[in-house]
């Protein structure tokens, strides 16, 4: 989830999903109790809460404000640090001391808003960092929704290449990968640490090759649930649940326990 602040909804980048939204644009801050109050309609308990950064328009949901809300609910969020790609040592410095000082549970970044495979170089540090830290490196796959490339989401060559770089880092893939899923899917069957989540998709619209990964042995520990709040509800996320007709144990992974692995929930 990200909480929607000014910077946020107001960027320019975000202007071509405007469409998507069934709401008008806020003119003031959001309070958190509105994302809480969103998590609390689907019975969601817990969330991972991210901070934005781009090179373009800097922080629009800063670390420092994601510290603030989890500080403020301890019990709903855990934070996801994000990091200035332009600045690759000083990110370093920045995400140990959110990881060691305050709690953070892993690293997001978007490489899209870089226009920046997860291959270049800037991000290495970043990932080595995340494997000594013990926490996960989060990032989008597939195509982007906003008017900039969709090259840097494909699966492979680029989370393929830095799982073998990096084989003990965890990967999280968010928004399926599609119109690549096969291609996420066969990532994750082959690296033991690359893992998919569904955000930014209705439940409804998961690719089929997706669903039946999801009720495969090995298959069944590799896919989170997911919203992308704002962009999605958690409750239209999850309206279609029933329809994907996974049994009682994999339906506990999906919406729970294989996050709580991943991110140390408890």
């Amino acid at each position: 989830m990200q909480h929607p602040t000014l910077r946020l909804v107001s960027s320019p980048i975000f202007a071509s999903l405007l469409n998507w939204l069934d709401a008008e644009l806020p003119t003031e801050e959001v309070p958190i109790e509105v994302t809480i109050a969103a998590m609390d309609a689907a019975g969601v308990s817990i969330a991972t809460l991210s901070a934005l950064r781009s090179p373009q328009y800097g922080e629009m949901i800063s670390n420092d404000e994601v510290a603030g809300w989890v500080s403020e609910h301890p019990d709903r969020f855990v934070g996801l640090a994000s990091a200035d790609l332009g600045s690759p040592m000083a990110s370093v410095r920045e995400l140990r001391r959110r990881v060691n000082d305050q709690g953070f549970r892993g690293l997001r970044m978007l490489p899209w808003l870089w226009e920046a495979p997860p291959t270049d170089r800037r991000y290495y540090p970043l990932y080595a960092e995340c494997v000594e830290l013990g926490v996960p490196f989060c990032t989008q796959v597939g195509h982007t929704g906003p008017l900039l490339p969709s090259e840097p989401g494909r699966p492979i060559p680029y989370i393929d290449q830095v799982a073998i770089d990096f084989p003990e880092l965890v990967i999280v893939c968010g928004h399926v990968g599609y119109p690549w899923t096969e291609e996420m899917v066969a990532v994750a069957r082959k690296h033991t640490n690359v893992y998919i989540d569904t955000s930014a998709y209705k439940l409804a619209r998961l690719p089929a090759e997706l669903v039946s990964y999801m009720k495969t042995g090995s298959g069944r520990q590799k896919v989170l649930f997911g919203s992308n709040f704002p962009m999605v509800t958690p409750a239209d996320s999850l309206a279609a649940l029933d329809s994907l007709q996974l049994d009682d144990e994999t339906r506990g992974l999906f919406l729970a326990a294989n996050a709580q692995r991943i991110f140390k929930l408890g």
